[in-house]
């Protein structure tokens, strides 16, 4: 009777220690809410629509996005940033290389992808955005939307 007591005992400290580790361990990993007004403008999130001055760099076909109750299209969007592949080019930005992905696809084919970058004096660059000029060119596969040459542009802040 008493080893009985003892083992149940054991038996329920051990689970409570189980729980106490897997509650103080899921808390610890679980991302925290951004508290009020601090969220930070990159912050990326799934949107049924892209909002004016985002891109996307992933899509999704989801049922949450439909209003007629077929599957749609959902956008992973954020704020374009420096260094960053997205799906659509993006103002004020220029890129500097582009690649095929099944990522920005809304119909499971390939698509490109821009490397987004602040445009900057001695960049070489895919285009030239306002309030820049180039100094130079060269034929490169870097900034093909097709697959063949194209021109990238040094460019020159004006």
């Amino acid at each position: 009777m008493l080893r009985t007591a003892l083992r149940t005992l054991v038996v329920a400290a051990t689970a409570a220690a189980a729980v106490t580790a897997a509650n103080g361990s899921a808390a610890a990993s679980a991302p925290r809410a951004p508290e009020r007004g601090t969220t930070t403008a990159s912050a990326a999130f799934w949107s049924c629509t892209v909002p004016s001055g985002y891109v996307y760099t992933n899509t999704r076909n989801t049922l949450s996005c439909s209003t007629s109750g077929g599957f749609r299209t959902q956008y992973y969007v954020q704020q374009p940033t420096d260094n960053l592949w997205s799906c659509v080019p993006a103002s004020g930005f220029t890129y500097t290389s582009t690649r095929s992905s099944t990522s920005c696809s809304t119909s499971g084919g390939f698509r490109t992808q821009y490397l987004l970058r602040t445009p900057t004096t001695g960049l070489w660059a895919c285009t030239v955005p306002s309030g820049f000029t180039y100094t130079s060119t060269r034929s490169t596969l870097s900034c093909s939307t097709s697959g063949g040459f194209s021109t990238q542009y040094l460019l020159r802040a004006l």
